[in-house]
């Protein structure tokens, strides 16, 4: 199974300048307990915008032109479809960016976990494809509200093929 996950706003953005948009600690929890115990396989600036490199307890997958260079606790493909060909089939493989990767995953996925952020972002450089809903149903909504430690209102939502 191939999964994507990412956060973004209204405007399906995702970060600027190598951050996330917004901090929701709900979101991050929910990350982990998703990714866990499987693979992730990111970009070379998503792996450098990780605060301590390599996450815990999953096989980390880096993309980047250049396969000579390093990312300690992670290995180094220089595509997305190397990458897979590297995965076996019941591997649950979660890309979890940049913007190129995602779009590059868009059409071999099969799941979508999206939070949707209820909020624009001052500034934004990178976005997310679009999700065309002829395509992607939502199975699965969880509504939160905004509270002392989450900026705005957010919905963690599940789509399938």
């Amino acid at each position: 199974m191939i999964a994507i996950i990412a956060a973004i706003d209204k405007n399906n953005a995702l970060g600027f300048k190598n951050k996330l948009l917004f901090y929701l600690p709900n979101d991050l929890k929910r990350f982990k307990a998703l990714t866990t115990g499987h693979t992730v396989v990111m970009g070379r600036k998503t792996f450098d915008s990780l605060p301590k490199g390599a996450l815990p307890n999953r096989r980390n997958i880096v993309l980047s032109r250049n396969t000579q260079q390093t990312f300690p606790g992670a290995e180094v493909y220089a595509s997305l479809e190397e990458a897979l060909k590297h995965c076996s089939d019941d591997e649950k493989v979660f890309i979890m960016g940049g913007a190129s990767v995602y779009k590059q995953a868009m059409p071999l996925a099969n799941k979508l976990y999206i939070t949707e952020i209820d909020a624009k972002a001052e500034q934004a450089d990178v976005f997310f494809p679009t999700i065309d809903h002829t395509l992607w149903h939502e199975i699965k909504r969880d509504d939160h509200r905004a509270d002392d430690r989450h900026p705005c209102n957010y919905s963690f939502v599940d789509y399938e093929r």
